[in-house]
């Protein structure tokens, strides 16, 4: 009599009853090693355990190895490959159209710090709902590996030659303009990234997120500020991150005064945990000096770095209604003749 086959266990589902095959992508093309693709699984497990719809997020991205990652993640969701350095404009356009989607862009430290950088400027300063991933690896992954405009001064390429111009850091440049959640975090970091993702999701306006993910064909050797080893190594935390989701018990083990609560504006919890006595997350200047101080002593400051939760993004901004704009019928776009012929009068 031949032994039964153990049953298989249930697949573990989410709050919406999905698994997570339903938030995964295609099998990923980049470099063996790729950060990138670290990036995409957190990507993957963030909108799982949140329990986010794939059917509601848009993905968009621009040109290069960090913008084919959407390919990878989310394969029910909405998709845009836009043109290089063009993704914050066409992100623009689609959350005017239908602010019931969730945006995730996701661009490189070129298509937005060197021919994107002026679209960048303007999706900061409008506070945009978007969370907005800079997969940032201080080089041109697609063109055999040049100094991008965020590889830091005295950075040296794989053949020999050292940068001599300095980075711009583009986490203070978002806090400058107006992004309402900026963060940095490194690609092999599972369980910061997780948290940050998370935070992210739940949060309303920009999220910015710088992640350092070392190019393993052009930009790990020895010399590179931006390889696996010099990140590890040079890595500053703020402090240890706890989200907990709205739909979740709301509990926290942290002892009284170590901890900064940031309420979300769905009623999530975010709890981070001082390393830093001194730093508050709210505190723009705060987070701008810290920014600073890092840079200069060539560390990388990781975690939640500024979040402003209760700032209006830019469809409060500009008062839409609530209904989506693609859906509304034409007589509720369209002027009627008599509105069109009182406007000419008063040009008259």
């Amino acid at each position: 009599m031949s032994a039964q086959s153990p049953a298989p266990a249930p697949k573990k589902v989410n709050r919406l009853n999905l698994d997570v095959s339903s938030y995964r992508g295609s099998k990923t093309t980049l470099c063996a090693g790729c950060g990138h693709n670290a990036i995409s699984e957190r990507i993957i497990d963030a909108f799982f355990e949140m329990g986010v719809d794939p059917h509601r997020v848009i993905k968009l991205s621009g040109i290069g190895c960090s913008s084919k990652s959407p390919a990878y993640f989310l394969n029910p969701s909405h998709g845009f490959n836009s043109v290089h350095g063009r993704m914050p404009s066409v992100a623009t356009g689609a959350m005017l159209a239908n602010r019931e989607l969730l945006a995730i862009g996701v661009s490189g430290d070129g298509d937005t710090g060197a021919i994107g950088v002026g679209q960048f400027v303007h999706a900061m300063r409008r506070n945009l709902p978007l969370i907005y991933i800079v997969e940032d690896n201080g080089c041109y992954g697609l063109t055999k590996g040049q100094f991008s405009p965020t590889a830091d001064l005295g950075s040296k390429a794989k053949n020999g030659v050292v940068n001599d111009l300095p980075p711009i850091d583009l986490c203070a440049l978002a806090i400058e303009l107006g992004a309402s959640f900026v963060a940095r975090s490194f690609s092999g970091d599972k369980k910061q990234l997780l948290s940050i993702l998370k935070a992210a999701i739940a949060h309303k306006g920009t999220s910015l997120i710088d992640v350092i993910s070392p190019c393993v064909t052009f930009n790990d050797h020895e010399g590179s500020t931006k390889s696996y080893a010099y990140v590890k190594d040079h890595d500053e935390p703020l402090g240890e991150i706890s989200f907990i989701p709205f739909f979740d018990d709301i509990s926290v083990d942290y002892e009284p005064g170590t901890v900064t609560e940031v309420r979300m504006h769905d009623g999530s919890q975010l709890y981070l945990r001082k390393i830093a006595d001194d730093y508050n997350p709210t505190d723009k200047i705060a987070a701008l000096r810290v920014l600073h101080e890092t840079l200069r002593r060539g560390e990388f400051a990781t975690g939640i770095l500024y979040i402003e939760p209760d700032k209006e993004d830019f469809l409060e901004v500009l008062n839409l209604v609530d209904e989506p704009l693609a859906r509304l019928p034409e007589a509720r776009v369209r002027p009627p003749k008599a509105v069109l012929d009182e406007l000419m009068d008063q040009l008259r």
